[in-house]
């Protein structure tokens, strides 16, 4: 089984994530894609997979529950959200602001709040990259896909 592939093939939502609106779901789903599309996910210590994530809440708390493609559980990491709440909030902030400019503002402050929704984005993966440290390794682009995953699990729509 020690192929060295360490990437997700499947990641998953258990229940207690709960299901929302449409666009919400659609936007779960097109994280999802994008995540498992391109990544670098390698459980610490672990021979290789391909994975599966598969995602939960507890005692807002989020589970992350790795197994191999056969079914093997590989590990069962819980990560507080805490740390992420604020950057999550102001995110979901400038997003919305990005989205206002769109319809009324000029290319350059559309521009500007993009660089500043990237820049949110890059601080928010960065983060959740380090809370994951010694436990999964991450390249960036994968932290910033799961970030967004992350992101969108809290969006109401």
């Amino acid at each position: 089984m020690a192929n060295g592939d360490f990437r997700l093939f499947d990641v998953v939502l258990d229940d207690s994530i709960g299901r929302s609106t449409p666009d919400v779901e659609h936007e779960r789903a097109v994280a999802i894609f994008d995540l498992i599309e391109e990544n670098r996910f390698e459980p610490v210590g672990h021979a290789g997979g391909p994975y599966r994530l598969q995602l939960s809440l507890m005692d807002s708390k989020l589970v992350f529950s790795i197994s191999t493609e056969s079914g093997e559980a590989v590990a069962t990491h819980i990560l507080s959200l805490t740390p992420l709440r604020r950057i999550i909030k102001d995110y979901f902030m400038i997003c919305e602001s990005y989205y206002e400019a769109i319809r009324s503002s000029t290319p350059s402050q559309i521009e500007a709040i993009d660089m500043g929704r990237r820049g949110i984005h890059n601080e928010g993966s960065e983060i959740l990259q380090d809370r994951l440290k010694g436990k999964i390794l991450l390249d960036f682009d994968t932290s910033r896909r799961l970030f967004t995953l992350v992101c969108v699990l809290y969006w109401r729509g």
